[in-house]
């Protein structure tokens, strides 16, 4: 079976200033562990004949420690639009089942905490997961204002994306957190693997 997604991702965490997951960093907390979550919206794609074009999810974590190490807690949720096809074809990659970027993830989680459905909003930076999550994402910008990026990251969700600061709240999966830290891009997703992405627009 085979898989391409692309689209647009927005992510929030509990981290201070830059979270350095990305890098394989100890989280940026008090505690030295990350509870996040990431939105993605997928503009199109499909796994083998199933349409995903117009599906949001999100991927809730939680890092005890650097990523490297592993024992990782994720749960993810579902747009309720989306029907159980689609649901099932976004449960699989994302799990990793169907390879490519998230395979490799696989063997780092200690615990996936199952597949939810519920209504996922994604657009211009803001996420509105009911009844658990609530966030916007405002780039950090450099001297002529264009958006702070990170390129080249070992962990990272795209090749290079914007970073900046979140407000708001997500409670899902017993993980409860308030946002600090934020990053957004554009991404692309094979079976096969990562392709060529930009930052958001």
């Amino acid at each position: 079976m085979a898989y391409t997604i692309k689209g647009t991702y927005v992510a929030s965490c509990d981290c201070v200033g830059v979270c350095p997951c990305p890098v394989d960093g100890t989280p940026a907390t008090e505690n030295g562990e990350c509870k996040g979550a990431a939105a993605f919206a997928v503009a199109e794609g499909s796994l083998d004949d199933t349409d995903l074009g117009g599906v949001n999810f999100v991927l809730y974590n939680f890092f005890p420690a650097n990523i490297s190490a592993g024992n990782w807690k994720v749960g993810l949720v579902i747009d309720d639009g989306a029907s159980d096809e689609q649901a099932q074809a976004i449960e699989r990659i994302i799990s990793g089942e169907e390879g490519g970027p998230f395979g490799e993830f696989k063997p780092l989680i200690g615990d996936f905490a199952g597949t939810e459905r519920a209504s996922v909003a994604v657009a211009d930076g803001s996420v509105t997961v009911s009844g658990k999550s609530d966030y916007m994402f405002e780039p950090f910008t450099g001297p002529d204002g264009s958006p702070t990026t990170v390129r080249g990251a070992m962990f990272a969700f795209a090749p290079e994306y914007e970073i900046g600061k979140t407000t708001g709240k997500s409670d899902a999966f017993g993980l409860s957190f308030d946002s600090n830290y934020g990053e957004s891009a554009q991404f692309e997703y094979s079976t096969e693997a990562t392709g060529v992405v930009h930052p958001r627009a």
